[in-house]
């Protein structure tokens, strides 16, 4: 089971920027000891099978807390009492598992690496014990009944998906799914739809894409708003788009980004004419939330998360990579569904596309540090971009908002909370912006319950709801 040697130091640079040590790899400099590496062997496997990942690693001359490439001097043709290593560790393995020992030179430095198959249909024990990761550590599988079933689940069924899941929801209905297909030209056969389109379990009952696809998803789907650039802030806003198809919530979502995604009057002096820049590029803004719904984890019970910040929009997908998919493969755009069937309805009702320009088209205008990849989910942090003057001088400049700590939003809330009878060509003007972003502001303000008028647009006043 040789792998080729670029490919493999790409995989460990690849779990290098990993944070932490997940249950399928281990990193060690010049550690050894015979038995207890047969026990990493047993439960990394294990812990791969349930994890989806085909392989795990245990990597010798990397530091487990810094990540650092070190170098190691572990020998792995020793000898084990009178017995060559591999041969020990092959001997007291059941069921026979293929791993194999590799050594790479990476920055200069030698590291070894143990690759090991994911468990099969049976569990892999070592020395007649079964053995499971919890975190980063090593322990016997029977002191945890609950990952024990969940692997014999695992092996037997595979790797939970929307699809092999049973819902706990069974009265589901699919009127929307109907409306969207119709909508689309395409006919669902009544007596055939839901076995074609992959709602139900083996058993005839229906899973979680039934229960995302049907007019009640039965989770929270959100859009937060906060005043500053973290949560610590003043929460401004909160829509809720759930609880009804997962197609209609998307499609609520991308509407209220579009009302969001406030045009700004670009007027140079001395230039002729003007320039409306928006917020943020909607076309990428519209591929994050795409995926941010074909690839989300759902099996977990979990939406994605949609958070607007003063600087930025951020959309939280839960999960990682699907199996077989590499952070390189990513950024090529080489697609590799999370959901496969979920991403096939999606793709006949031409809500997105299977092209793989989606994260070029991303990068292309926002560079790679948009993604951000945590150990759970993948976030997409759209930045700003906001046309202000300086110290009312006529100056003009056009900046990221991380660089700015207040958003229009906030300035025309103030200059409200300033003078209650402010009108709105006021406000456009002593914040030097144009009146249709004011206008847009204000309708913001007042959809999110915030601010109402009362009276007269000229006699009348601001009431902020508190």
């Amino acid at each position: 089971m040789g792998m080729n040697k670029d490919k493999l130091k790409d995989k460990i640079y690849e779990l290098i920027e990993k944070s932490n040590e997940e249950e399928w790899f281990e990193f060690k400099e010049n550690w050894y000891e015979a038995h207890s590496l047969g026990e990493y062997i047993s439960a990394l496997a294990n812990s791969a099978a349930v994890k989806g990942e085909p392989y795990a690693y245990f990597v010798w001359g990397i530091n487990d807390l810094s990540h650092e490439i070190t170098g190691t001097k572990f020998n792995f043709n020793r000898d084990f009492n009178n017995e060559p290593l591999k041969h020990y560790l092959e001997r007291n393995l059941s069921p026979d598992l293929a791993f194999n020992f590799e050594e790479i030179i990476m920055e200069g430095r030698r590291v070894v690496v143990l690759i090991i198959p994911s468990a099969g249909k049976v569990p892999v024990s070592f020395d007649g014990e079964r053995y499971i990761r919890i975190g980063s550590s090593k322990t016997k599988l029977n002191k945890y009944p609950d990952r024990e079933a969940e692997l014999f689940r695992t092996l037997k069924n595979g790797i939970p998906t929307i699809e092999n899941t049973r819902s706990e929801y069974q009265d589901l209905t699919f009127e929307m799914l109907k409306v969207y297909y119709s909508n689309k030209g395409l006919h669902l056969n009544e007596e055939t739809y839901k076995k074609n389109l992959g709602l139900l379990t083996e058993d005839g009952e229906y899973n979680v894409m039934a229960q995302l696809l049907s007019d009640d998803c039965h989770m929270p789907i959100r859009v937060s708003i906060f005043a500053g650039t973290d949560k610590a802030s003043r929460l401004c806003s909160v829509r809720e788009f759930g609880f009804s198809s997962i197609l209609l919530a998307m499609d609520k979502i991308l509407q209220y980004g579009d009302v969001l995604n406030l045009v700004q009057a670009d007027e140079k002096p001395g230039v002729y004419g003007r320039n409306d820049v928006p917020y943020f590029d909607y076309e990428v803004f519209k591929e994050a939330v795409t995926n941010a719904f074909v690839h989300n984890r759902w099996i977990d019970g979990n939406a994605p998360m949609f958070t607007v910040y003063s600087d930025r929009f951020e959309i939280l997908s839960r999960g990682s990579f699907a199996a077989g998919q590499t952070k390189e493969g990513f950024y090529k755009g080489e697609s590799v569904p999370v959901n496969s069937k979920l991403s096939d309805i999606f793709l006949q009702l031409r809500l997105s596309e299977r092209s793989g320009r989606g994260v070029p088209l991303i990068v292309s205008r926002y560079g790679k540090d948009i993604f951000e990849f945590r150990e759970n989910s993948i976030v997409v942090n759209i930045p700003f971009n906001i046309i202000y003057n300086l110290n009312n001088r006529n100056t003009y400049e056009v900046k990221e908002a991380q660089f700015v700590y207040k958003s229009t939003y906030d300035l025309v809330l103030e200059k409200i909370m300033e003078n209650p009878h402010i009108t709105q060509p006021e406000i456009a003007k002593s914040l030097d912006i144009g009146k249709t972003t004011v206008q847009k502001n204000i309708v913001l303000l007042k959809k999110n319950g915030i601010i109402e008028h009362i009276g007269a647009n000229k006699n009348g006043y601001w009431k902020i709801n508190k």
